[in-house]
């Protein structure tokens, strides 16, 4: 589904990303961890579009199709999503309207009938249930007054709702307690655990694992990964740290 070929990046003339190789297939969940400063954000921004990361050598394709020629929009309308470290307030903008707008406008890219006021707020108020997100959190402005737990838990909803076909998630576990970390790996299982679908994990700790059972766990370390496991590969990094295991 995602294939990253030979990497490449940098911000501001500084180069982040030096030859990054990595692979995803559908249906399969993978971690990627590494310690600060190792291209982690970088490059979930990469795949997302965000402007000023510039790509200088190497390929990424997603279902066959390359995926650096597209703008960030046409990347969501094929099925990308990009869930944030520090998911940004919009005031004045509900919730319930921007998530609308945002199906919508996916599903007019795509070629779907838009859906109505009522089957959209049946479809909000099923994924906000997995998540256990009070619908009343939805009518207020976007992560406005949110705390950091609401915030992820609104995001998951977003995903939801939009129902992508690859889930990047940039530390979905910053910020959480014990209790929306459980509810949140939750949501992550019902949300994305398909066949057709993929996630790949950006996280700093093992935590978020024993929720989400990964497929396998990359360490990335300057700019590349520079080893690669099954789920007892984090609980090894738990325990000897990143310098001892990279």
């Amino acid at each position: 589904m995602l294939k990253i070929e030979n990497l490449h990046a940098e911000i501001d003339g500084k180069q982040i990303l030096n030859g990054l190789t990595l692979e995803v297939g559908a249906g399969e969940v993978h971690a990627i961890m590494g310690p600060n400063g190792a291209g982690k954000s970088t490059l979930a921004y990469v795949l997302g579009g965000r402007p000023g990361y510039e790509v200088t050598e190497g390929s990424v394709t997603f279902n066959g199709e390359d995926m650096l020629e597209l703008e960030p929009h046409e990347r969501a309308a094929a099925g990308l999503f990009l869930g944030f470290q520090y998911p940004v307030e919009i005031p004045g903008v509900s919730n319930v309207q921007f998530l609308r707008e945002a199906l919508n406008s996916q599903r007019k890219a795509r070629g779907e009938e838009p859906l109505s006021g009522g089957e959209f707020l049946k479809l909000a108020k099923e994924k906000a249930g997995l998540l256990k997100l009070d619908m009343e959190m939805l009518k207020r402005n976007v992560n406005v007054g949110f705390s950091g737990g609401e915030k992820k838990r609104a995001e998951m909803v977003q995903m939801g709702i939009l129902d992508p076909k690859l889930a990047i998630l940039d530390e979905t576990d910053s910020g959480l307690d014990i209790d929306a970390l459980r509810t949140v790996g939750e949501g992550i299982n019902a949300i994305m655990r398909q066949p057709d679908k993929a996630v790949l994990l950006i996280t700093h700790y093992q935590r978020l694992l024993d929720y989400v059972q990964p497929d396998k766990v990359h360490i990335l370390a300057k700019g590349q990964i520079v080893k690669t496991g099954g789920p007892e590969l984090a609980l090894e990094l738990e325990r000897e740290g990143y310098e001892a295991v990279a």
